[in-house]
C-alpha cells in the first residue's frame, strides 16, 4: 500500500487521530492597504518577498513581510492579471480595459513598455516555460493572446469554445484554462498554439480559479456551485468532486504539503483541501477569513496565504454590459490578510 494510502486509511479508520494531528490555520496578519478601486489577480515574487495586487488602474507592490508599499506600477487600465519572469528580470500584467500587457522591471516596478494583444479584455495571465511565451486570456473575445515577451510582440492568436477564466502550465508544453461559461477545461499545446483537447468538467458550473499538481497530472477547477473538480490532465477524466465554500475564484496547490486552496469570497472562507492520494480527497478546514477574500497566492515556502478583501457597499444597477454588477467596496476599508498554519 502507497503510504498516502495508508495515511488516508488511518484517517479514516481513527477520526480522532487525525483531528488532532490536523494543522489549524487562521488569519495570523492584517495589512491595512486602504486606497480605492476594486482588485482581481494577486501574485508573489519568490526571490524579491513581494506581493503584487491588482488594483483596477494600477498594481501595488507591497512588502509580504511588513505590509508596506514598495512601489506602485501605473497605467494599467483595467487591471486583471500578473505574471512574473524572474529568468527576464520582467514582471507582465494584463490590462482588460486597454487591451494590452504591460511589462515592467522586477527590481525597480518601472514600467518599460506597452504590448499590445488585438483580444478583448485580457483577463489571465501566465507564463509558460516551455514555450518562453505569455498567454493572455480574452474574457470578451473567447480567445487566448500569444506574446514573445523577449520581442514584445503577439505572435498567435488561439480561438477558445468559451470565455476563458484562470489558466495554468504544466511547464512542459502543456496550458490549461477553465471555460467559465461552457463549465468546459481546455487543453493548449504551448508548441504549436493549438487546442488539443476540450473536456466537459463533471458536477461543476461557471469554474473559475484553477491550480495544478504537475507531478500527478491533477487539475483543481473551483465551481460557482461550491464544487472543486479533480481532472486527471492527461485524459480529461473526472478524478474527484470535492465540497468547497460559496462564491470561489481563485485555487492554489501546495505540492510539499499535497493542499488544494480555495478562496471563498461570498462567504468569506478559504477551503483548504488534502490530497491523499492522487484519486482520494478530504477537506481538512474551512478557515474564516472576510467576505470578498476570493483571490489568493502562495508564499515561496507555502507556509502563507495571501488573500484581500474589503468592506461591501452598496450594489450598483445592472447594465446590459454587466448584468450582475459586484458591490461597491467601501473606500479604505481594503486590506490583505494573511493566512497561516499555527
Amino acid at each position: 500500500m502507497r503510504r498516502s494510502s495508508l495515511l488516508a486509511a488511518i484517517a479514516l479508520a481513527f477520526p480522532f487521530i487525525a483531528a488532532a494531528a490536523a494543522p489549524h490555520y487562521a488569519v495570523v496578519q492584517r495589512y491595512a492597504i486602504g486606497q480605492s478601486g476594486g482588485w482581481d489577480y494577486l501574485a508573489y515574487s519568490v526571490d524579491g518577498h513581494r506581493l503584487y495586487v491588482s488594483r483596477f488602474d494600477r498594481v501595488l507592490v507591497i512588502d509580504a513581510d511588513t505590509g508596506k508599499i514598495e512601489a506602485t506600477i501605473p497605467g494599467t487600465d483595467g487591471v486583471h492579471g500578473v505574471a512574473l519572469v524572474p529568468k527576464l528580470g520582467r514582471g507582465y500584467t494584463s490590462n482588460g480595459r486597454a487591451d494590452t500587457l504591460t511589462e515592467f522591471d522586477l527590481a525597480t516596478s518601472r514600467v518599460l513598455r506597452t504590448i499590445a494583444v488585438e483580444g478583448h479584455n485580457p483577463d489571465a495571465l501566465i507564463y509558460d516555460p516551455a514555450s518562453a511565451h505569455l498567454f493572455a486570456f480574452d474574457g470578451r473575445s473567447n480567445e487566448a493572446s500569444v506574446v514573445d515577451p523577449v520581442a514584445g510582440k503577439l505572435v498567435s492568436k488561439i480561438a477558445l469554445s468559451g470565455k476563458p477564466e484562470f489558466a495554468a502550465s504544466d511547464g512542459a508544453g502543456n496550458v490549461y484554462v477553465n471555460i467559465e461559461d461552457t463549465a468546459q477545461l481546455a487543453r493548449i499545446d504551448s508548441a504549436t498554439n493549438k487546442v488539443t483537447a476540450v473536456w466537459k468538467l463533471a458536477d461543476c458550473e461557471e469554474p473559475s480559479g484553477l491550480a495544478l499538481d504537475i507531478a500527478h497530472h491533477r487539475l483543481f477547477s473551483v465551481c460557482q456551485n461550491k464544487r472543486m473538480a479533480v481532472t486527471d490532465a492527461q485524459s480529461g477524466k473526472p478524478v474527484a468532486s470535492v465540497a468547497i465554500g460559496e462564491g470561489p475564484d481563485a485555487a492554489g496547490f501546495d505540492a510539499e504539503r499535497g493542499l488544494i486552496y480555495s478562496t471563498n469570497g461570498h462567504d468569506g472562507t478559504l477551503t483548504i483541501v488534502h490530497e491523499d492520494d492522487p484519486d482520494h480527497y478530504r477537506v481538512i478546514a474551512n478557515v474564516p477569513t472576510q467576505k470578498s477574500a476570493r483571490t489568493l497566492a502562495l508564499d515561496a515556502d507555502g507556509n502563507r496565504i495571501f488573500t484581500v478583501a474589503g468592506e461591501f457597499g452598496p450594489r450598483p444597477a445592472p447594465t446590459k454590459e454587466n448584468p450582475h454588477p459586484r458591490p461597491t467596496i467601501v473606500d479604505g476599508s481594503f486590506a490583505v490578510l494573511v493566512i497561516g498554519n499555527h
